[in-house]
């Protein structure tokens, strides 16, 4: 009894793919490392990484309970724990409570501003199975939800101080850290809207709204272009804080993958959309990387 109600809660939050914190944590651990100008320490690293683990599984339990009625006509998430029934409201929400209350104790480590950052994060995390039911490109949304590890880092490693203040919560994140986040927003529109086109023909259906529906047949042009927009922004930014061969070996890479996401998109069939969106937190590492060893080769 116990093994089988296991197995539905791990998979209740993705347990077995991993694509979706990788997708958090990349663009988290390379603004912890500017943040830093390099090697951020243990502690913060562990915190990050546990605690990016934590709150995507808990929105997970979140984003199921809230599309349920929607998901059961949807042909990829008809089966999930919470839309079959397997697994209560109730319980769903619970564990969404406890991973949440876990990556707050983690949180707790830090310091007073990245606690009260971190309200700001649960907020967007819990507006945003919501939003596709009203906004256009429900994607902006997770971009900003996707992407808000980024100020938390900046958060994280400059202190801050004691004071919950507003004005000190503002000033221990700079321009820098929300300028990465809008550059990283690009990133998230560009996967998530790869992700939408695989359930198109099923969210035409029963009115979701998502970028895939609002770009149309300028999807994949638009893909693109988030993709370089991303890599454009987070280059102006880092150019000079990096080594600037390492950073330019890193854009080719990425560019690279760039170019097979297109190919993968391009005939918009589920499968290739579908596959680019998981192979998309190679392009996250990718950037990680390039941070990482541009830091060190300067």
């Amino acid at each position: 009894m116990f093994s089988s109600r296991l197995a539905l809660y791990l998979d209740l939050i993705r347990w077995n793919r991993p694509a979706g914190w990788l997708l958090l944590l990349w663009p988290s651990l390379s603004a912890l490392w500017v943040a830093a100008g390099g090697w951020p320490g243990w502690h913060l690293l562990l915190v990050f990484v546990l605690g990016t683990i934590l709150m995507r599984s808990a929105g997970c339990c979140v984003n199921d309970v809230a599309d349920r009625d929607f998901d059961r006509h949807v042909k990829r998430t008809a089966q999930r724990p919470v839309t079959s029934g397997k697994v209560s409201v109730k319980e769903a929400l619970a564990l969404g409570a406890v991973l949440a209350l876990l990556a707050f104790g983690l949180v707790l480590t830090t310091n007073t501003v990245t606690i009260a950052w971190s309200f700001a994060a649960l907020a967007v995390t819990l507006i945003y199975p919501y939003a596709k039911r009203y906004v256009a490109m429900p994607q902006a949304v997770l971009g900003v939800a996707f992407s808000f590890g980024i100020p938390m880092a900046f958060a994280a490693v400059s202190g801050g101080g004691d004071s919950f203040s507003f004005s000190a919560v503002l000033d221990a994140v700079p321009w820098l850290a929300w300028a990465m986040l809008i550059g990283n927003l690009f990133w998230v529109l560009a996967y998530d809207t790869e992700y939408a086109m695989v359930d198109r023909d099923d969210d035409l259906k029963i009115g979701m709204k998502t970028s895939a529906i609002t770009l149309g047949r300028f999807d994949v042009v638009a893909i693109t272009a988030f993709y370089v927009l991303h890599l454009l922004i987070w280059t102006v930014l880092l150019i000079d804080r990096l080594h600037p061969w390492v950073w330019g070996a890193t854009l080719l890479v990425a560019a690279v993958q760039v170019g097979w996401h297109y190919r993968l998109i391009r005939d918009r069939t589920r499968e290739g959309c579908f596959r680019a969106f998981r192979m998309n937190h190679w392009l996250g590492f990718t950037v990680f990387a390039g941070v990482v060893l541009g830091h060190v080769a300067r």
